[in-house]
């Protein structure tokens, strides 16, 4: 799923291009464009609002934008197995996301092991 993001909010349009990181593509090769005002007649729109006329309502979790794009997704192209869209090509793949996480873990791992060491010596 190739999703695009065109929003007059830059608030709103930074945040769902980090949400998105691995389903953007440009306008132009998207399955899907997510925008904060409507487009009439654009079959590939997905309307994000406050009001209940959108295909998206405000506030949204990651995980309820995600399903609601796979939603209208399935609703595009019928023939797409919509479980498999979550994996990704090994050249679409961002790693940025798993090594913030082991850089945590590391951290957190070595704070725990000089804490241990200096009870150790401070008795």
């Amino acid at each position: 799923m190739k999703v695009a993001v065109e929003c007059k909010s830059p608030l709103l349009q930074k945040s769902l291009e980090i949400f998105l990181s691995s389903h953007l593509s440009s306008i132009k090769n998207s399955h899907i464009v997510v925008r904060d005002y409507k487009v009439l007649g654009d079959d590939r729109g997905f309307y994000i609002s406050k009001d209940s006329d959108g295909d998206l309502i405000k506030p949204f979790s990651k995980s309820s934008l995600i399903m609601a794009l796979q939603k209208k997704y399935k609703k595009i192209s019928p023939k797409v197995d919509v479980h498999n869209l979550d994996i990704l090509d090994e050249n679409e793949m961002d790693f940025s996301i798993l090594q913030r996480r082991i850089e945590s873990l590391t951290k957190e791992y070595q704070d725990n092991v000089l804490k241990a060491v200096r009870a150790f010596y401070e008795r």
